[in-house]
């Protein structure tokens, strides 16, 4: 709302005479010309263009900071008027709520006419479609709306799409660009999906470098094969898609693509199958074991490394969509693959890549018990790590010189054999080290352990310190830490509404740490 209010266009006040209650609908739109400005603003300080105008628009309304938002210089326009009461007159038009909108102050398109046939209709799209790079802002499309109100309710609501309107889009913006290399991508169900990879391109605003194929039905309609020369769009100005490709360009060097035998991923056999839709056939990996359908793992291995701005849906959405395989995939993602999705803004998208680049350099503890081996779970690789202080020692590791560390059995050393045996788990490892991850080796900490042999539950919220950073801070001396409260419990650390552990403790008589005690004794 803060955000909203500093818009010029949008009046704080109604004009008179205005009505009892009115919710009105519309859109935040950002000029060419703004964008133009704030684009250099952007090379001058050295920092990323935004792609296009919906996505900055969008990305600034979402700021946390009102004055960033204002100094965005957004536009509005009221479209619709979604309930009313206690009005003069009730307008009967969707023409008259334009008019009434306009009277109450806001800004409504002059690009806008009231036809009576299906040929003045056509002829308004032409003339805009005429005038369209002169507009002011950028558009996608005409809403072509029933008038008359009280059709609206007769005519009712299909899902999400009203039986009263319909959008008709005009033709995305194309380009033409060459395609070197066509690579599959294993989703969540082990379905495999062509990718194309094309020369980065600029298309609609923004850089395209690559774009799903969708299946091998869709390579075989587009006759599409490595080296082409293709037609690109964006699908709705937001989806990179290949329309055409230019068979009259082809030099006779252009390679077919075929669907891999074996998983690229796992190397598990390639089967066959009609897909769900009974339309067409679908390609996809038969190992149960495949790392790319492995979602909890990947779940797992984002929690691990504490990049929370990626949850379990942003994950099933970026391997639908082909974006990621694996958890090592993260890490080649840039701000453009997801600004382009829909929902997924300019803002969330920079938030999202600045959170999976600034986990690059990992603790090994922490490194080992994201790859997921069974039977090393947090402690045991923190033991792990604490023995063979770097990844190489660990990944070399004799199972003799496994057996010596305390705490480690036969389970755990047959786990990790196996886990290092998986040419899929050696591959993986390559790629998160190939995109730049950093496993920290174990410094030899000379530091006293005050809280050896002692255990610690933390319950509420600390003002000064998350859960993790108290954590490690107990760990650091020597202590551990446990979930819940027992007789094995040294003491309760209790932040904010500490809930049934403080009660816990009170009933067994363990010594309850306020945070100004718990930092006196971490100091």
């Amino acid at each position: 709302t803060e955000n909203i209010k500093v818009i010029s266009d949008i009046p704080l006040r109604l004009l008179p005479p205005y009505p009892q209650h009115i919710e009105v609908r519309g859109e935040v739109v950002m000029q060419k010309s703004v964008l133009e400005r704030l684009n250099k603003e952007q090379e001058e300080k050295g920092l990323p263009k935004f792609a296009n105008t919906r996505n900055a628009a969008a990305g600034s309304v979402r700021q946390l900071d009102p004055s960033v938002a204002q100094s965005r210089q957004l536009s509005f326009f009221a479209y619709d008027i979604a309930t009313l009461h206690g009005a003069q007159k009730i307008p009967e038009f969707h023409s008259e709520e334009h008019a009434l909108l306009r009277e109450l102050g806001f800004p409504v398109t002059s690009q806008e006419c009231v036809a009576k046939t299906l040929p003045e209709i056509e002829t308004f799209i032409a003339a805009i479609s005429g005038a369209r790079d002169q507009l002011p802002y950028h558009i996608d499309g005409i809403v072509v709306q029933v008038d008359e109100l009280s059709l609206h309710d007769r005519l009712g609501v299909v899902g999400k799409a009203p039986r009263y309107a319909v959008a008709f889009k005009y033709p995305a913006e194309r380009a033409t660009t060459t395609v070197t290399a066509i690579t599959t991508q294993v989703g969540r169900t082990g379905v495999l999906t062509p990718l194309a990879h094309f020369k980065p391109t600029l298309v609609a605003g923004s850089t395209v470098s690559k774009a799903t194929l969708h299946n091998m039905d869709q390579i075989e309609r587009l006759g599409i094969r490595v080296g082409d020369t293709v037609v690109i769009q964006k699908a709705g100005d937001v989806i990179p898609e290949v329309v055409q490709v230019l068979t009259e360009l082809r030099t006779g060097k252009e390679k077919k693509f075929s669907m891999p035998k074996k998983c690229p991923e796992c190397e598990g056999e390639v089967a066959k199958r009609e897909s769900e839709t009974g339309k067409g056939v679908a390609y996809y990996c038969t190992n149960p074991k495949c790392p790319a359908k492995n979602r909890r793992g990947l779940i797992h291995f984002v929690n691990v490394f504490e990049i929370y701005t990626v949850g379990p849906k942003i994950i099933d959405r970026l391997q639908d969509e082909g974006l990621i395989t694996d958890a090592a995939d993260l890490f080649t993602l840039e701000e453009s693959d997801l600004s382009g999705l829909e929902r997924f803004g300019e803002k969330s998208a920079e938030n999202i890549i600045s959170s999976i680049q600034g986990k690059k350099q990992v603790q090994l503890a922490r490194f080992i018990y994201a790859l997921g081996i069974l039977h090393v779970g947090e402690e045991t690789a923190r033991d792990l790590a604490n023995e063979c202080k770097t990844f190489e020692k660990f990944w070399n590791a004799p199972a003799e010189a496994l057996d010596a560390i305390p705490n480690i059995g036969p389970a755990v050393i047959k786990s990790i054999a196996e886990y290092r045996r998986r040419p899929e788990a050696k591959r993986f490892i390559e790629k998160l080290f190939k995109q730049g991850v950093v496993v920290l080796p174990v410094k030899d900490d000379k530091k006293p352990k005050p809280f050896v042999g002692k255990t610690f539950v933390l319950t509420g919220t600390l003002e000064t310190l998350s859960r993790e950073e108290a954590k490690q801070k107990i760990l650091e001396r020597g202590g551990n830490v446990s979930s819940s409260v027992s007789k094995a419990t040294s003491y309760v650390v209790a932040g904010e509404n500490p809930g049934s552990k403080l009660t816990e403790a009170q009933k067994h008589g363990i010594p309850v740490l306020d945070e100004g005690k718990f930092l006196k004794m971490v100091k």
